[in-house]
């Protein structure tokens, strides 16, 4: 396995890349970790994501993302791990990262494998969510009993007398 290419279904750790990449000895590091969020769907409160990947294309796609970091940024190396299955929210589904003697090339390679990977690798994914609540309705008005005071209620003829 190419330890700067990983599709697995173990929990990542940005952590462990930045060593990865530190290995290099290279004045930047940069690393980014997607993490699940807890939006709102139209299905309700996500809960997790579950992640489908095609392994062959992926991992194709994956390396020559990588190969064009190196030869568009000059970066020293640079990783691309993205989990598939289940991924529950808080927990990071991507990782991406490179090194780099300067920030700058660090910066732009790491955004461009991220910004590629969302665009050209075949991952899918399906949202797993809490249904919504429904919203809660108004009380209706019993029957016989409307609003308003007891005079707008009464006959014309019933008010000139009250009177």
């Amino acid at each position: 396995m190419i330890p700067e290419l990983r599709l697995v279904r173990r929990r990542l750790s940005p952590e462990r890349a930045a060593r990865d990449l530190g290995r290099a000895r290279p004045g930047a590091i940069v690393v980014f970790a997607g993490t699940v969020r807890p939006d709102r769907s139209a299905q309700g409160r996500v809960l997790a994501l579950d992640y489908e990947i095609d392994r062959i294309p992926a991992r194709t796609r994956l390396a020559e993302l990588l190969r064009e970091a190196h030869r568009r940024f000059g970066v020293d190396r640079a990783v691309a791990w993205h989990r598939y299955g289940r991924v529950r929210v808080g927990d990071v589904a991507v990782v991406v990262g490179a090194a780099s003697a300067h920030r700058d090339p660090a910066f732009r390679a790491a955004r461009f494998l991220i910004e590629e990977i969302k665009r050209t690798v075949p991952i899918w994914k399906e949202v797993r969510a809490r249904p919504a609540r429904r919203p809660r309705r108004p009380p209706r008005p019993r029957a016989g009993r409307g609003g308003g005071s007891r005079r707008a209620r009464r006959p014309p003829a019933a008010r000139r007398r009250a009177g």
